[in-house]
């Protein structure tokens, strides 16, 4: 009998699964467990998105799209930054509308890799950038930073990372699973890094973007005009918009890397769903209200997430944006996969260990707070008992 086993890619078997998946899984078979694990809003889709999109279908828009998208999808998204972001994009031929964020994660990797080219990767971070760099071929560089530094990029560390065989680098904040953000002060000493290295590349994930409970505007290095010409925002509706069931994200730089992950995209997607490209038109151009809505009651629950881990005695940087708190668990005597499963089985409560999004998030767990207040304040109740009992088991 063949053993199928041994005809997988090495890339791919090389490649663990998602512990984020594994968590959630291992939730959804169990009765009466509170999943805070799952990085997912809790709320519906506004009903004028919804409505959009149901109107499509009852138009007859039930074919493909072209293979970017809708002209008046992405000129919707490109009107969408000038007036968050300041930055102007050509929607016909610097957007390319993708199936989700990810998607646009693996058309960057697999456009711009070649076997053996290094990707600066800024962790803890979330579990698709390695993965994507690792299925075409690329080497992995890490840079672990840290809670004292507010899980913040520092420019030294930047430059320390970068060898003549560095391709480019993902930084993605508002941060999961930090919630860490970096502002546009932050940000000008990674600024004047890549300006002395003019052959990098920047993928800069941005889903959380709207997501930000420091500043009203996005911080971003597409904002720095000497940088347009290399930056690649990676950007989406799914986290702003609770519109992750809709499957639609979106990709915007220049023109030059926009066509080679657009040819990617032709031959193994085809187009993102049009229904859903119609929903995006209404929500680019008439929900900030609802975002706005949505992100205060993150910001309320971030608050009593904060409180329910002081209350444990679990030390955690101040999440400034996402829906994410990451406490560190140090000096309770488990690893974070320990502490997830004995949390899971004895006091049915999933959240998701640290180590998941790279070995420097050893000793944190992450704390999704894309959920009801009313299952926050339980699961943080429970938290206390759980570090409470631990504690005087290890006297």
């Amino acid at each position: 009998m063949i053993d199928l086993n041994s005809k997988v890619s090495q890339s791919v078997a090389s490649v663990p699964p998602s512990a984020i998946r594994k968590f959630f899984d291992l939730a959804s078979e169990m009765k009466g467990v509170i999943s805070l694990s799952i990085g997912e809003p809790d709320f519906v889709t506004p009903w004028q998105i919804r409505e959009a999109g149901i109107n499509s279908l009852v138009d007859g828009y039930t074919h493909y799209s072209p293979n970017s998208g809708y002209t008046n999808a992405k000129k919707a998204i490109t009107d969408y930054i000038k007036r968050r972001y300041g930055v102007d994009y050509d929607h016909k031929s610097q957007c390319l509308i993708t199936v989700g964020g990810s998607e646009g994660l693996d058309l960057a990797a697999r456009a711009l890799i070649n076997p053996g080219d290094e990707v600066i990767i800024v962790e803890p971070c979330f579990v698709a950038y390695k993965a994507t760099v690792l299925f075409a071929h690329g080497v992995p560089v890490i840079i672990s930073t840290r809670q004292e530094d507010d899980f913040k990029l520092k420019a030294e560390d930047l430059e320390a990372a970068i060898t003549d065989k560095t391709k480019y680098l993902i930084l993605g904040y508002p941060g999961n699973p930090t919630g860490a953000v970096m502002t546009m002060e932050d940000l000008k000493p990674i600024r004047d890094v890549l300006m002395k290295h003019p052959d990098i590349i920047v993928i800069s994930d941005e889903l959380y973007c709207e997501l930000n409970y420091v500043s009203d505007e996005p911080s971003s290095l597409t904002r720095f005009p000497e940088l347009q010409d290399r930056v690649v925002m990676i950007n989406g509706f799914s986290k702003s918009y609770a519109m992750t069931g809709f499957r639609i994200g979106y990709v915007l730089g220049p023109q030059e890397l926009i066509a080679p992950m657009t040819k990617i995209h032709q031959y193994c997607i085809m187009s993102a769903p049009s229904m859903s490209q119609f929903a995006v038109v209404e929500a680019a151009y008439n929900c900030d209200d609802d975002v706005i809505a949505m992100r205060d009651e993150y910001n309320h629950r971030r608050r009593v997430i904060i409180k329910g881990l002081n209350d444990a005695g679990l030390e955690c940087f101040t999440p400034s944006g996402a829906f994410y708190a990451f406490p560190s668990i140090e000096g309770l005597g488990l690893s974070s996969e320990e502490f997830c499963e004995r949390f899971l089985m004895e006091k049915k409560v999933a959240i998701v260990p640290g180590n998941a999004f790279g070995q420097c998030g050893e000793n944190h767990v992450r704390i999704s707070y894309a959920a009801s207040m009313e299952n926050i304040k339980t699961a943080m109740e429970r938290l206390a008992e759980f570090t409470d009992e631990l504690r005087k088991g290890n006297q």
